[in-house]
């Protein structure tokens, strides 16, 4: 199905928008097989952005910084969402899933109770450009069973506001478009915001929901503060705040997402996320023991 641009409806402008409360540049480091990434959000800011664990960019011309991929790993008790910006990737995993994403496409796994799966670059050459997300699954979901969604471009639900904006509606919904994605409990909102130079977005949201932009083209002001090229910007969660303003410094492009907090505990031994040591142990017995069935 292929979804034209429409032009969101007529909603009520945030009237008190949120601050930004934190800014940030993440780390240089490394995946997989080798793959170069800059980890945006990691262990440090779990709490602050539950439901959100992690986020890593990737952007490379170069094949030595992605052709070799993410192997078969294991995950355990949270989702993984791959954005893909440019390129083209295969996801296969023990569930008995397999989908390609090419350029603006999602892959949406659920690890629930285990998952051995891989991802891995259908190209030699060219641009290789997106980010991995990782929500956390409740308590009560955490041994679910897996399943997997992909999602191409042309399915991903998109408008168009009066001044220009360009907004696709990965998850959750905005301005009346509902996005490709609903989860439950969460309520993840995921948007890939287009801003011209000096074009806005208001979207609104409830002050309990955490919520965070990564810039990765050009520079959008917040208020008074600049969030620049390969910044990372922590939303204030103030009661009297209605929502967020988005302003075009330059054209340039953003994730804006958001989710409603769990408030459970967070334990994470790499690939592994569950509430207690106990849960991890476990994890990792059932992996060692063949319990999570490699492709």
């Amino acid at each position: 199905m292929n979804t034209p641009e429409s032009t969101g409806e007529a909603f009520a402008p945030v009237a008190h928008p949120r601050h930004v409360e934190h800014l940030s540049y993440g780390e240089q480091t490394s995946d997989g097989a080798g793959v170069k990434l800059k980890r945006v959000i990691g262990k440090d800011l779990q709490q602050r952005l539950d439901p959100f664990l992690m986020l890593d960019a990737f952007r490379s011309n170069w094949p030595d910084d992605y052709i070799a991929g993410f192997p078969d790993h294991p995950h355990r008790g949270f989702e993984a969402i791959t954005y893909l910006v440019s390129g083209r990737m295969l996801h296969r995993d023990s569930a008995g899933h397999e989908g390609v994403i090419e350029s603006g496409g999602v892959q949406w796994m659920s690890a629930g109770r285990g998952v051995v799966h891989s991802e891995m670059p259908e190209q030699e050459n060219g641009a290789m450009e997106g980010f991995q997300l990782w929500l956390n699954l409740p308590a009560r979901d955490k041994m679910s069973a897996p399943w997997y969604l992909d999602v191409q471009r042309g399915e991903i639900p998109m408008f168009v506001t009066a001044a220009g904006t360009t907004v696709r509606v990965i998850a959750g919904s905005s301005h009346g478009v509902t996005g490709a994605v609903q989860r439950p409990v969460t309520e993840p909102l995921l948007l890939d915001v287009v801003l011209p130079g000096g074009c806005r977005l208001e979207q609104p949201l409830a002050p309990e929901f955490n919520a965070f932009l990564y810039v990765y083209r050009g520079e959008v002001m917040v208020g008074d503060r600049l969030v620049e090229e390969a910044q990372l910007a922590i939303f204030s969660n103030d009661g009297d705040r209605d929502g967020i303003r988005l302003v075009g410094e330059t054209a340039a492009q953003a994730l804006l997402v958001a989710g409603r907090p769990l408030h459970e505990p967070v334990v994470q031994r790499g690939p592994f996320v569950m509430n207690t040591e106990e849960e991890i142990g476990q994890a990792i017995r059932d992996f060692k023991e063949g319990r999570l069935v490699a492709p």
